[in-house]
């Protein structure tokens, strides 16, 4: 754990600049065995302290990999330092940001390091049981991994905090041949937030994974192609979660709107079906934790949660103190870094789209002749919300029934054409947190919604 000294540096922070002091530990542990064998073993635990000072709207920044006396001294005068050499060549010269909340938010948890060997031993006792439980398949693969973002934060004009975000997993895939010899594979993912020994004490969530991964691989011996076009699909609330930051979150991100995103021109505008509601959640949702919760972010801001999309109509942007101040609103808590190297940028934190109040099995009675998208392997979209996502695992839809399993496929579009055509959303949301945001840095991030029924186009064979 981080030593909470940080805030004792304040009274060093340099006359009429807004300053912002973190200092960061980042922590993560893998182990991947590939059909009983130990291929991949590792730690990392990165610490150290970084600076950023704003004067006249430049900023100087500087980091370095220690948490010291006077490595924190060091960086506080070499970011003073940056910012008043920009600052004498600074055109037009800008005034302070809006002033912000203060006050101290305390680590509330505690959270330790757990040994290598547990993971290596979680990895083990869950491939004996995919040993046992699932015959007939040609590969398994278990991985065990977790990573811990921890920082203490101090800063002249806003929240002072100590927070950290700890999140654990344990990846099940699994491969075979389908019944016309086509090389299939299914993956899955148990856990969340919470260390590994809490999450991975026993392995019963790990266990029910590894049998849906089996019951949907074997179901896909079976699978047929994809007719290729545009047609009526059900999304998963994992799928919908994906849409919802890959297509729709990066393009309301005030940096990216700034540099001509899509919805540089939509505020206040018609973008989906007044179904949709969409919410980039900052630590509570519908009464109950987010899934990876911020309370306060690198800027010292106090986390709120952002309205972007309300009965279809776009609402806000993300932004940091600088750009709220651009766009004349407030800021509201979506400006973290990865790194105690890195700068903040603007990221998302649990972005989802609302349950509506359709029920899962009247959707598929709706479908006469479509498909069940349910798991992807990845997604990409661009600053005009066209997006691409691989499914993984999906089923036809026949005369309101779901039918047979699906070889691999992909589905497009353009985020904004296709949320307008949404008709049915359910009435539960699930909940993604696994993965990784690319936006110049690694960012953990949450991701949900519910089933939502829409037109696709989808790929063929």
């Amino acid at each position: 754990m981080l030593e909470e000294t940080l805030y004792y540096y304040k009274q060093y922070f340099a006359d009429g600049a807004e300053t912002e002091l973190r200092a960061q530990r980042n922590e993560a542990r893998r182990a991947t065995f590939l059909c009983g064998q130990l291929v991949a073993n590792s730690s990392s635990d990165y610490t150290g302290v970084s600076a950023r000072v704003r004067k006249k709207g430049v900023s100087g920044f500087s980091s370095t990999g220690e948490y010291t006396d006077a490595s924190v001294r060091r960086v506080l005068e070499e970011a003073t330092s940056n910012a008043e050499l920009l600052e004498r060549h600074a055109k037009p010269i800008k005034g302070r940001l809006s002033d912000l909340a203060k006050g101290l938010r305390p680590m509330t948890e505690s959270v330790g390091s757990v040994p290598q060997k547990q993971y290596l031993d979680a990895c083990r006792a869950l491939d004996q049981y995919v040993i046992d439980h699932c015959p007939g398949i040609t590969s398994r693969t278990i991985v065990a991994t977790s990573d811990t973002v921890e920082k203490v934060i101090a800063t002249s004009d806003g929240y002072d905090a100590h927070v950290i975000i700890p999140r654990s997993y344990m990846y099940v895939i699994m491969a075979a041949e389908s019944n016309d010899g086509v090389p299939i594979e299914v993956f899955n993912v148990a856990g969340g937030y919470g260390s590994f020994d809490l999450n991975f004490n026993f392995l019963d969530e790990a266990k029910k994974v590894a049998d849906k991964v089996y019951d949907d691989l074997m179901k896909k011996k079976e699978a047929v192609y994809t007719e290729a076009g545009v047609k009526t699909c059900i999304l998963s609330g994992a799928l919908a979660g994906m849409l919802a930051h890959e297509a729709v979150g990066h393009t309301v991100e005030a940096d990216l709107v700034l540099g001509g995103s899509v919805a540089a021109h939509l505020m206040d505008q018609q973008v989906a079906s007044e179904r949709v509601t969409m919410v980039d959640f900052a630590h509570s949702a519908f009464g109950e934790p987010a899934p990876l919760p911020v309370y306060v972010d690198d800027e010292g801001v106090l986390a709120e949660d952002a309205i972007l999309i309300e009965n279809g109509i776009l609402r806000s942007y993300m932004h940091n103190r600088e750009t709220a101040d651009h766009f004349g609103t407030k800021s509201l808590g979506n400006a973290r870094a990865w790194m105690y190297s890195d700068e903040p940028l603007i990221r998302m934190r649990n972005t989802a789209i609302l349950p509506g109040k359709d029920t899962f099995s009247d959707m598929i009675a709706s479908v006469d002749d479509g498909y069940y998208f349910v798991e992807t392997n990845n997604g990409q979209a661009d600053s005009t919300g066209e997006f691409m996502f691989g499914v993984t695992v999906g089923y036809e839809i026949k005369q309101g029934k779901l039918g047979r399993a699906l070889y691999d496929t992909t589905i497009s579009g353009l985020a904004f054409e296709m949320l307008k055509g949404v008709d049915m959303l359910s009435d539960e949301i699930e909940w993604v947190s696994s993965g990784f945001c690319g936006k110049k840095q690694p960012m953990p991030v949450g991701i949900g919604g519910p089933h939502v029924r829409c037109e696709l186009t989808v790929g063929g064979r």
